[in-house]
């Protein structure tokens, strides 16, 4: 009996679970569900019933949800589709990496696995989006960079743009409007007094200029050290 495939519900589901997830150990609980897709708590809430039926969360009352093993496929393979869309978009249709994502979602859920290898294919099979997250690979295997939160580095700590989180669009625009991107090179040197702005200087097209950082920016931004160092392998089981 042919299964059928599962809704775009489910595929939203498993893709935001796994990406609360990707960049820091805290599992994700159904409030947070709720608040990420933009639905009431009764909804998240039945449909985590539902996901766990189908083998695809573990779930236990007043407890985070996480992926199980068919879960995680099925989320790697939908961030697959949602980054390459992006960087597609990008790179070969020249919008702006603040345009991409609610593009991305329309069209991860209407193209086919034929349509997303071709896309991967013509841009060089990637290893990551416009925004620095890695697009896993066709068999489930993701190569994260080791990354921190700029927020979280220490005064001289020096390194380069790694990830650059999507989740506000105005965010990505200020970044655009200063130079700052992905690569750029990045060096503490400290924070203003009372709690004040972190003090970076970044390294772009113009330049070495010093910004004061607002906490939103400084959490917004993920630096990997100058001293390269091997990524971490994630394998869909």
């Amino acid at each position: 009996m042919k299964t059928s495939a599962p809704s775009s519900s489910i595929e939203d589901y498993v893709k935001v679970i796994y990406s609360f997830t990707e960049w820091q150990d805290k599992p994700i609980t159904s409030s947070q569900l709720a608040q990420r897709l933009g639905v009431a708590n009764s909804s998240v809430s039945e449909m985590v019933r539902k996901l766990k039926d189908q083998g695809l969360v573990d779930h236990k009352p007043y407890s985070a949800v996480t992926l199980t093993a068919p879960g995680l496929r099925l989320a790697l393979a939908m961030v697959r589709r949602h980054r390459l869309i992006e960087t597609y978009l990008v790179e070969q249709l020249g919008y702006s990496w603040d345009e991409v994502h609610d593009e991305a979602e329309l069209l991860e859920h209407a193209v086919s696995d034929t349509f997303i290898e071709r896309v991967a294919a013509k841009l060089g099979n990637p290893s990551r989006d416009p925004h620095g997250d890695p697009i896993p690979t066709a068999d489930g295997q993701v190569l994260m960079p080791r990354a921190h939160l700029l927020a979280e580095l220490d005064e001289g700590h020096t390194g380069r743009i790694t990830r650059i989180s999507d989740d506000n669009p105005e965010l990505l625009r200020y970044l655009a409007a200063e130079d700052i991107d992905l690569d750029a090179d990045v060096e503490v040197m400290g924070r203003r007094p009372f709690g004040g702005a972190l003090v970076v200087r970044i390294s772009g097209s113009r330049g070495a200029r010093d910004f004061d950082l607002a906490d939103e920016i400084a959490s917004a931004l993920w630096v990997s050290s100058t001293t390269p160092h091997p990524g971490c392998v994630l394998d869909a089981v």
